[in-house]
């Protein structure tokens, strides 16, 4: 459900529309003078956003490499790349 309050509900009622984008997970959209005016997010569903159109982003660079005959990896190198750079870290952790 899209939450639509008018402008001067972000000066007026600052705290209910906090609560309301942290409740709702969703972003609130202002209107001023019963135009699309700001949209207004809790910062935790604005970083997950974030991160989902990043993910999204290079998913499709890597479709496109895929497309285009680049090569890839198998299921088995990718795992001991994963198995490398956990042991990577873990090491650095023990110095």
């Amino acid at each position: 459900m899209m939450n639509i309050k008018p402008s001067a509900a972000i000066r007026k009622n600052y705290n209910e529309i906090s609560e309301l984008c942290k409740r709702s997970g969703e972003p609130v959209y202002l209107t001023k003078n019963g135009e699309g005016d700001l949209v207004v997010m809790d910062i935790e569903a604005f970083a997950r956003r974030e991160s989902m159109l990043r993910l999204r982003e290079n998913l499709i660079v890597a479709e496109e490499g895929r497309l285009s005959g680049k090569k890839g990896y198998s299921v088995d190198e990718v795992s001991k790349m994963m198995k490398d750079a956990v042991k990577e870290v873990l090491d650095g952790q023990r110095k």
